[in-house]
């Protein structure tokens, strides 16, 4: 049996520490809740804290990537610069969610900007504790498999969506992931829900794959129906069942034609 993993780590480094609803947030997520209790207890223990306020920069497109990490708190924004310079949004990654392992595995570049979305938290791991974790845990290298496959499957996922749904129907079901990712836990039925994540129109056409003025447009109609209302700090969803049927409406009507 191999001898606990021990790496010479200043702990001041660690501060300041995961409050206790940060450090639930990452054990809630999927992926790392499926890894064994010793392999989290590591990567809990040798994780570096970070806190952010909304903008600051968390890693810089182009540059080595050197830590791998999850959002403790607030949300991380991917951002890429085109080489004609145009900024696209292309994501944003809640608490629980952890990136960059590809790149810093081959110390390749980092593919966008991160920025932090709102007050943020990050627990990240830098490469040497990273090399370690995988050599003292055999999981481990196939977990990390696990969670690239899964990314793998949700950007076929989205590459599907633009080429065969329509735009009505891309952003009901965006808008119903990004409600399931940053939206609040135990709302009463009837209730709005507030998605949680406050986006420029821009920004949410770039994740659909559209104009910024056809992505209005939606949204107007939506508000017409009375599915959702945009406010200055977000958008709050009223009938989450309706926009599910909107996007299977959508969907069959596209095979149809």
């Amino acid at each position: 049996m191999n001898a606990p993993l021990r790496l010479c780590i200043d702990r001041s480094l660690q501060r300041p520490l995961l409050t206790q609803q940060e450090r639930e947030a990452i054990n809630r997520g999927r992926w790392f809740a499926s890894l064994s209790a010793s392999l989290r207890h590591d990567i809990l223990r040798l994780g570096q804290v970070t806190r952010y306020a909304h903008g600051d920069l968390i890693a810089e497109q182009g540059q080595t990537a050197r830590e791998w990490f999850t959002c403790a708190s607030g949300a991380i924004r991917f951002r890429r610069t085109t080489p004609e310079g145009k900024m696209v949004t292309l994501t944003y990654a809640e608490p629980g969610i952890w990136v960059g392992e590809a790149e810093v595995l081959q110390r390749g570049p980092n593919t966008s900007d991160a920025h932090a979305h709102g007050p943020t938290t990050l627990l990240s791991v830098p490469e040497d504790t990273l090399r370690a974790l995988l050599l003292e845990h055999p999981s481990f290298g196939t977990a990390l498999l696990t969670l690239q496959a899964r990314r793998m499957r949700l950007i076929y996922g989205l590459m599907e969506d633009i080429a065969t749904l329509p735009l009505r129907a891309r952003l009901a079901k965006r808008l119903l992931h990004l409600l399931h990712r940053f939206g609040p836990r135990g709302v009463e039925p009837g209730e709005p829900h507030s998605i949680g994540l406050s986006l420029a129109q821009d920004e949410l056409a770039q994740l659909l794959g559209g104009s910024r003025q056809r992505v209005n447009v939606e949204l107007k109609w939506m508000e017409r129906e009375g599915l959702i209302s945009v406010r200055p700090r977000g958008i709050e969803v009223h009938d989450v069942q309706r926009l599910e049927a909107l996007v299977v409406q959508c969907a069959a009507a596209e095979a149809q034609d």
